[in-house]
């Protein structure tokens, strides 16, 4: 292991002690965040080998983004892992990105400055927005393409500062001057550099099909951002109509689309239907003919069972379209609304007149249309069927996508290839899962798609699609041949740089070029993370020593796009899984167990949280949940963390007060100067929580480690350190004090690195009281073994003088009060251990005589007989 990797001092050092005279938690993480920054305590060591490093492919958060309880939760518990691996002596890579490029970054630049995007008005290098944006978004600035990319730039990098801070507040152990962002020149490169490689193997291609279109912010979306949201509608049902003149009868909830009918669909087996099959029906209002299909996915119970389909009303008609090579007939646009024109397959003038009070209509205004006009001609059947239904929205949008015919660039996921479909399950395969359930999520996401990762979006702030388009002789791009640029002209924009082989003057004319005016998706950038933050392309050896990632945190609900996505590239373009584990987080629920988001209002601000009880009292709350649970945000549990974090500092000077010093810690349990049974014992307990909490981290559940280290340490401090105080001080001679100084030094210096992971500011506060360096850069604690140490002896011991303290404050006395006679009855087996413990009882208890008896069942404590009150 290099040096500057690990620098703990495991060796009793000579640091002199030095206890502050009242320890708090007040002020620590300010001093102790700004020592760490200037020690380089979570510095990598770039000098090193890959069998050396332990590497976190760390979640870049959307800066841009509000902060949330859910930030410090998840990353929280990522942090824990990454300082346990760093005290078993690897070397932690561990760095920090900002995903600010992408349609969230835009809209509070938006929102923000109070200023919209038009690619068409020329760059203003004065331009500064407006002090106060406008209300009515129809009344922002209007800006250039370059000014708005600016604004973001800008934006961006406040938000990040904000972000960090709270990062740095919470303890995070990393390596800060390893940060990146998504849409900085070495990321930017790097996502070009994936995507050529991807378009030059066949795996990126360029395809005009029906696209997920938000209205909203004008975009293509992808399958993975798509969220279904429970609406209220209505079915309509009317009828087309046979060559003989009988009705079929459709119901619909998108009777705005009759226009763009292609066909109607019934299933195989419903013998409803099966005669109509092969056959033409015209629709109402329009007098388009269409043929009637079988397709599997027609649902016999749903409406009349005959479903009219439309190019394109959702992604099931993108389905029968496709399957069953219907025409395309789309009349909806990227705007929303529908084309201004009749469409060629209307051919009738009352079609088309028809067509004329729908034409440049919204979908919604349409809607009315249609549904007025089949009144007026009294062919709607029956009053509309209100219902409730899920509609596919875009995430982070506010209206139900439509589905348009777009030319877009797509990745090749396994969506429409079954082969490509198994390596990626069995990618998944490989990986492990913490916890394993959360396998399952990914392996039901990949086996449920239905189309190659679409991976353009018409936005600005986001990285280039690196390709130009030549342009023949009437100015038509031909889109069959792009034109890339070479490898070391990356990162590009091609919008404002000159394709290779023309001059500006050649871009927009026929016989010159055009640049793909597209970026590419937020997600097409995050998913090369491990490739971004490990400088693959840039510096060979660093990324093979940290490539594969050991480690993927992360939340649940992205498993869908930013670990699936990752796993692509990373099959892609290395042939490999990108990592070895994956730790998933769950939510964070309100109190009543609800998530949580800014619409039900109850959304926590997390500087607040800090502010309030400490950093080290959040990271608790965040420890004490297993990987993958949905965790109440629960300020009880934030002050019990409080509190321990607290008893840690009182504990901690108590302890060295006594006299513990670093060369009193033992690192041999057969050490002669062990001489009492109570302090063998306490250390054969401290050995077994060493192991078991160790192998708990190990094991990926750092709660476990945390339930285990907690349970021994108010042992310790509620029962030993109240039976030895007597030895302590000297009482029993100094062979005996000596004995009870090791067993106090040695679990104090064993404590301290158990709950380091967890409780980063209150462990190195005491650490720096009587030990050299950090306890972040100490190792991870050994076992003391002692061979002959009673592991049932403390518990035991501490129940009796738990008894007879019971018994005084009954007695509504003094705990020194000195007891004359008591009588202690345990089972036979456990008498031996009340035996040998009974010095140190007695001297915790003030007791002269106390009897041990035979009992049966469980230890009591009587015949307690105090001495009378003094005066």
């Amino acid at each position: 292991m290099p040096e500057a990797a690990i620098t703990g001092t495991d060796t009793p050092g000579s640091t002199p002690t030095n206890v502050p005279d009242k320890p708090a938690l007040e002020g620590l993480e300010t001093r102790l965040t700004q020592r760490w920054d200037s020690e380089g305590t979570y510095r990598f060591n770039p000098e090193t080998t890959r069998g050396e490093v332990y590497s976190i492919d760390t979640p870049p958060p959307t800066a841009s983004g509000s902060l949330h309880v859910g930030h410090m939760f998840s990353y929280t518990q990522a942090d824990l892992l990454a300082r346990y691996q760093r005290m078993t002596g690897k070397n932690v890579f561990y760095p920090m990105g900002w995903d600010d490029n992408g349609l969230p970054t835009e809209r509070r630049v938006q929102n923000y400055y109070g200023v919209r995007c038009d690619p068409a008005i020329p760059y203003n290098d004065a331009y500064r927005p407006p002090a106060q944006p406008a209300k009515n978004q129809r009344d922002f600035d209007v800006v250039s393409r370059r000014n708005f990319i600016e604004l973001c730039e800008e934006l961006a990098v406040e938000d990040e500062k904000v972000f960090e801070n709270l990062f740095k507040t919470l303890g995070l152990s990393v390596d800060w001057d390893m940060t990146y962002r998504t849409i900085d020149d070495a990321s930017r490169g790097v996502a070009q550099r994936a995507f050529l490689k991807n378009f030059a193997a066949g795996d990126a291609y360029l395809a005009e099909a029906p696209t997920l279109w938000d209205v909203t912010f004008r975009t293509a979306v992808a399958q993975a951002e798509l969220e279904d949201r429970e609406v209220p509608g209505a079915y309509y049902r009317y009828a087309f109509t046979t060559h003989d003149g009988d009705p079929v009868h459709i119901e619909t909830t998108r009777p705005e689309l009759l226009a763009a009918c292609a066909a109607l669909v019934a299933h195989p087996d419903d013998e409803r239907y099966q005669h109509l099959f092969g056959t033409k029906v015209t629709s109402p209002l329009f007098g388009v003919e269409v043929e009637v299909r079988a397709h599997p996915l027609a649902k016999p119970d749903k409406g009349s069972g005959v479903a009219m389909v439309c190019t394109f009303g959702d992604l099931t008609d993108v389905t029968w379209w496709r399957e069953l090579q219907l025409p395309t007939r789309a009349i909806i646009g990227r705007d929303g609304r529908l084309a201004g024109e009749a469409p060629e397959w209307i051919t009738s003038e009352d079609g088309k007149a028809a067509y004329a009070r729908i034409a440049g209509k919204t979908a919604f205004s349409a809607k009315e249309a249609v549904v007025e006009m089949l009144s007026e001609r009294g062919l709607l059947d029956g009053e509309p069927k209100k219902i409730l239904h899920p509609v596919n929205f875009y995430e982070k949008g506010d209206k139900p996508l439509e589905v348009v015919t777009s030319r877009q660039w797509y990745i090749r996921n396994g969506g429409r290839d079954e082969h490509r479909r198994a390596t990626f399950l069995a990618r998944g395969r490989e990986l492990e899962w913490h916890p394993a359930f959360m396998h399952s999520r990914y392996d039901n996401w990949v086996g449920g798609l239905n189309g190659d990762w679409l991976v353009s979006r018409q936005r600005f702030f986001g990285v280039p699609i690196p390709v130009w388009y030549a342009l023949d002789t009437e100015g038509n791009p031909d889109y069959e041949n792009p034109i890339v640029p070479d490898d070391s002209a990356l990162p590009v924009d091609p919008v404002a740089e000159t394709a290779p082989g023309f001059d500006e003057s050649q871009r927009g004319v026929p016989g010159g070029f055009t640049g793909d005016p597209d970026v590419l998706d937020t997600w097409a950038t995050s998913s090369l993370t491990p490739q971004i933050v490990g400088r693959w392309s840039r510096d060979d050896a660093f990324f093979a020593n940290v490539f594969p990632f050991d480690l993927r945190p992360q939340a649940h609900e992205i498993i869908r796009t930013w670990l699936f996505s990752t796993v692509v590239r990373g099959e892609e373009l290395h042939g490999t899984v990108p990592w070895k584990h994956a730790a998933i987080s769950g939510w964070v629920l309100d109190p009543d167990r609800k998530k949580m988001s800014k619409s039900k209002g109850n959304v926590v601000v997390p500087t607040d949280i800090l502010e309030e009880f400490g950093a080290d009292a959040v990271r608790y709350w965040a420890a004490s949940a297993k990987l993958g649970a949905d965790t109440a945000f629960e300020v009880a549990q934030m002050k019990i963390g409080r509190r321990l974090a607290i008893k840690i500092l009182n504990a901690s000077k108590f302890v060295l007060g006594l006299g513990a010093t670093a060369e009193t810690v033992l690192t041999d349990g057969t050490d002669p100067v062990l001489v009492n049974p109570l302090d063998r014992a306490l250390l054969a307990q401290l050995s077994d929580v060493v192991e078991q909490a160790g192998e708990a981290f190990a094991a990926y559940d750092p709660a476990r480690a945390l339930q285990l280290t907690e349970a021994f340490f108010w042992q310790f401090t509620d029962d030993y350190v109240e039976l030895i105080k007597d030895r302590a001080y000297g009482a029993q001679g100094e062979e005996q004090k000596a004995s009870v100084l090791a067993a106090l030094a040695t679990t104090l210096d064993a404590i301290l690195r158990l709950f380091a992971p967890v409780l980063p500011f209150a462990t190195d506060e005491v650490w720096s009281w009587w030990r050299a360096g950090s306890v972040h850069r100490a190792a991870w604690p050994a076992p003391v073994r002692v061979a002959d140490g009673d592991r049932g002896m403390l518990p035991i011991v501490g129940q009796a003088l738990s008894g007879i303290r019971k018994a005084k404050s009954e007695a509504k006395v003094k705990q020194r009060t000195e007891v004359l006679t008591a009588v202690v009855a345990a089972p036979a087996e456990l008498l031996s251990k009340l035996e040998a413990g009974l010095g140190d009882l007695r001297a915790a208890a003030n007791a002269r005589t106390i009897e041990l008896r035979d009992g049966a069942g469980e230890l009591t404590v009587s015949e307690v007989e105090l001495a009378p009150a003094e005066g």
